[in-house]
């Protein structure tokens, strides 16, 4: 037996518990003390059971037979008068600590330094801190599970309730309690000089540099300065981009070919122009290929020296590819550098970027490779995929804070408005003033952050002109602004010297951010030359979510992307993606079959063959060992789309007249397909939710198990393949009942169509759908002008008559055409349809008279213009009369492995 004494009202209560049983309380006492001629001895003595109000007062001497009988008495804190009663007794005491808080509901619970839990002035049980945890949080009613889970164990490391507390209630914002872990710097290594590197006398003198960083010198180690390829993974200002520098420059200097560097952003493009010119402008011109506007404004003007005929050329993925697919080359490239090549991943931009690695990669055979990056997940998996060696440096030049702060969303901007303050008015061992990047989901929201802080914080974003953006870069740079508010322009490389993130959204648009993305945008955080530290800052807002999709809430995300790893780059393409890649290596493979073969098998992502469909669809026809593209498949590799947007455009076209109802039907069934996807993203991500919180719960399993878990393909994948094959089935469905089997009943079907359609207003899928479209067409309207329309008659003879000649029914389309053009002799477009069919039969005097009659009747007829031009000169243009291949062709990408 045990018993123990702590103070309670007047007296004192005495706890008698049976220690064999783990403490386990059988009686519970309550007495006072009075002063006597014997010396202090109990006045009343009473007893009750535990968990029972009654008490039933006892004999004070049964309570003096107890005390002697237990023997050591432990005392809860220092009791002179009762210490005195034992001493006159002759009973030992000790004194222990224990949860008061526990006592009171008749439990004893000792606390010792590894168990205790600071609360306040005092300390309690881990259970009883969890229990006012819990009443603390009653009033953020969608906390999640994850999150609440998360809470708890920063408890259990804490040790210190108020601590927790601040991160969920932040009165002050104490960054030490705010705190989710500290990223140390590495320690300083002794690295080579440049000087002593093999490297030319030019570029020594003029790039700035004396001595390598960590980084670089593993790069120099492993081959960079010998032609090696390399992916070079390391933190962010670790001087990746340098790499790069050093590699190209001494491979231009030493007449091994150009330096192509490409980057994702026209932004960050711009900026890497900027700064090669001015770095070595005595040494090599530097020339730029990004994008045009369409807009023929001052401010969209390109500028700077545009085209690929520098010593360096820097441009954007598009930009180059861009070049490549229509046909062009490029010559005498002794170095690419592949800038942010997690790109690979990105599910919009990522097929094309893996296509145009293979694309250079046959092209420039010859040339070093280098890949840099920031955050990419097992990357020995995919330098093996892309044929280079691992440099990969993990440790950060400066040491970085990671605070998290749950707080409601209108709280956030005073919080940001503090932190953008006491940041900038700090100074850096270096002489450079505190600076921070705000990033934030949306564009308006980039305005409203910066309006609310004040004139030193200025918005970011890609719907600014190309000169307010380079006033705001040339401002941050300058120290003449605290803050800038962003969205992804910055996280995917703008070089900002900022000591300070912060995330007023963990969200790009409606979609969460990826656990890479979230590692870029934080890497923006502290610079060596710059800053001794950097900061990040993590706003959460409790069961905050920005679509309807998703089940997951803004601090669950949060804790995700904190304790996340990155996934492996190894993405599956759909038809959609594969299309697209296979008529771009058709271009540039000249059509060449094995060629085209070779290249798509040294993507680093694996998909569906698309040549049996592109067949089927008369988009290729392979003539021996050739692939020949048709018109509209080279618009495919031209225009970067795919089948799929391809083949729909062209039903669009033939069942609509008004461009802009065109249009809006394409934007509404592509928002409908990312909704689709979505959906599917959102199941996939619950699914690794419910396993994540299984695998908590019961970690331990057999191997077996886990072997068969880690074979089986993402759930996504099967998922987002039947969708794809279900809606290609329901395209290919909706093709055969509009064209019919022949051109006859082609025109039949038309016929009653446009009946049907002028008896009857056509249906929309949905009130929503229709008001959608509506409003696109409205948007259109007001930059695009009305066409003419045309008659329904009319253009069902003209387009019956191509129908046939595409058939290869010449007779059937001569009869169409003649009767129509003998009733119409001025439609200009049916006098050229008729031509190419005399064309096709070998009369081409007669065809001439077509095309000079369509010219007379329109002027603006190019078509008919030109092909009047090349019967002149002598030349056939090929009208497409194609026939399908007769045999089906070999697989022409690689396989995903099943």
């Amino acid at each position: 037996m045990v018993t123990v004494v702590q103070p309670y009202k007047k007296g004192y209560k005495v706890y008698f518990c049976d220690d064999s049983k783990n403490g386990k309380i059988k009686h519970v006492g309550t007495v006072e003390l009075e002063e006597t001629s014997k010396g202090i001895r109990p006045a009343e003595f009473f007893v009750r059971r535990p968990g029972t109000s009654h008490a039933q007062k006892t004999p004070t001497k049964e309570l003096i037979t107890v005390l002697r009988a237990n023997g050591m008495v432990q005392l809860t804190e220092t009791l002179p008068e009762f210490q005195d009663f034992l001493r006159s007794m002759q009973i030992p005491w000790e004194k222990v600590t224990l949860c008061r808080t526990c006592m009171f509901d008749d439990r004893l619970t000792p606390l010792s330094e590894t168990t205790r839990i600071r609360c306040g002035q005092e300390f309690v049980c881990l259970d009883c801190a969890k229990r006012e945890l819990r009443r603390e949080l009653a009033h953020i009613k969608r906390l999640g599970k994850r999150t609440q889970s998360h809470i708890e164990d920063l408890l259990e490391e804490y040790r210190d309730l108020d601590m927790v507390l601040a991160i969920l209630q932040p009165e002050s914002l104490d960054t030490k309690k705010t705190m989710f872990d500290r990223l140390e710097a590495h320690e300083q290594t002794p690295t080579e000089r440049i000087e002593n590197l093999p490297l030319p006398r030019e570029f020594v003198d003029v790039c700035g540099v004396e001595t390598l960083m960590p980084a670089q010198q593993r790069a120099v180690e492993a081959g960079l300065l010998f032609g090696k390829d390399l992916l070079v993974v390391a933190a962010t200002a670790s001087g990746k981009t340098f790499i790069g520098e050093m590699a190209g420059l001494k491979n231009y200097l030493e007449k091994r070919g150009r330096m192509l560097f490409l980057v994702p952003l026209v932004a960050l493009a711009n900026q890497k122009y900027d700064r090669f010119s001015q770095k070595y402008e005595g040494v090599a011109t530097t020339s730029v290929m990004t994008g045009v506007s369409r807009v023929n404004l001052p401010e969209t003007r390109p500028v700077g020296n545009r085209g690929s005929g520098g010593g360096i050329v820097v441009g954007t993925y598009e930009g180059v590819d861009n070049l490549l697919r229509k046909g062009a080359g490029l010559h005498n490239i002794g170095t690419v550098v592949i800038d942010e090549v997690q790109m690979l991943e990105d599910p919009e931009r990522g097929h094309r970027l893996d296509g145009l690695i293979a694309r250079l990669k046959y092209v420039v055979p010859k040339a070093q490779f280098l890949y840099l990056s920031a955050t990419i997940g097992s990357p020995h998996l995919l330098a093996k995929k892309l044929g280079a060696t691992l440099v990969s440096y993990a440790d950060r030049p400066v040491a970085l804070e990671r605070h998290l702060i749950f707080t409601e969303k209108d709280a956030k901007v005073p919080y940001m408005k503090k932190l953008v303050f006491e940041e900038y008015n700090k100074t850096s061992s270096k002489g450079f003033r505190g600076q921070t990047i705000i990033f934030t989901n949306a564009r308006t929201r980039c305005h409203t952050v910066a309006d609310a802080i004040g004139k030193l914080a200025a918005p970011y974003h890609a719907g600014l002109t190309s000169q307010e953006r380079r006033a705001v870069e040339k401002q941050f740079e300058d120290g003449k602004l605290a803050c800038v508010v962003t969205t992804a322009a910055l996280a995917a490389g703008v070089d900002f010297p900022a000591s300070q993130v912060i995330f007023d959204a963990l969200a790009m648009g409606i979609n969460w951010l990826t656990v890479q993305e979230f590692h870029q945008m934080m890497g923006r955080a502290g610079r060596p030359d710059f800053h001794d530290l950097g900061r990040v800052v993590v706003l959460a807002e409790p069961g905050a979510s920005y679509s309807r999709d998703t089940k997951l809430t803004e601090e669950e995300v949060a804790i995700r992307l904190l304790k996340g790893d990155m996934e492996e780059v190894a993405p599956v393409y759909e038809i959609e993606e594969t299309s697209e890649e296979f008529a771009a290596n058709a271009i540039v493979c000249r059509g060449r079959e094995a060629d085209i073969v070779k290249v798509g098998a040294s993507m680093v992502g694996c998909g569906e063959d698309p040549l049996p469909d592109l067949l089927r669809h008369k988009l290729v026809r392979k003539n021996g060992g050739v692939l020949e593209l048709s018109p509209l498949g080279r618009v495919m590799a031209e225009q970067f789309i795919g089948m799929e947007k391809l083949l729909e455009i062209d039903r669009l076209v033939r069942v609509m007249e008004d461009p802009l109802e065109l249009i809006a039907e394409i934007e509404c069934s592509e928002e409908e397909r990312d909704k689709e996807r979505r959906r599917a993203d959102r199941r996939a991500t619950e699914k690794k939710e419910s396993d994540w919180m299984a695998g908590k719960k019961s970690p331990a399993g057999s191997s077996s198990e886990k072997k068969s878990r880690s074979d089986a393909p993402p759930a996504w994948v099967a998922e987002r393949k039947s969708a794809a094959v279900a809606a290609r089935r329901e395209h290919e469905g909706e093709r055969k009942s509009r064209s019919g089997k022949s051109g006859p009943e082609r025109k039949l079907r038309r016929e009653r169509d446009a009946e049907e359609s002028a008896a009857k207003v056509p249906r929309r899928a949905s009130k929503e759908l229709e008001d959608r479209i509506e409003r696109k067409k409205r948007e259109a309207a007001s930059f695009i002008p009305a066409p003419k329309r045309r008659g329904s008659d009319a253009w069902d003879a003209v387009e019956a008559g191509i129908d046939q000649r595409r058939a290869g029914k010449y007779d059937d389309a001569l009869k169409i055409l003649g009767s129509y053009v003998a009733d119409h002799p001025s439609d200009s477009r049916a006098l050229t349809e008729l031509g190419k069919v005399y064309d096709l039969r070998g009369d081409r005097d007669t065809a001439y008279s077509c095309y000079q009659r369509a010219a007379s009747a329109d002027t603006q007829n190019r078509e008919a213009i030109d092909r009047m031009n090349a019967y002149l000169i002598g030349i056939t243009v090929e009208i497409d009369a194609d026939a399908p291949a007769e045999r089906q062709p070999t697989g022409v990408v690689k396989r995903r492995k099943e």
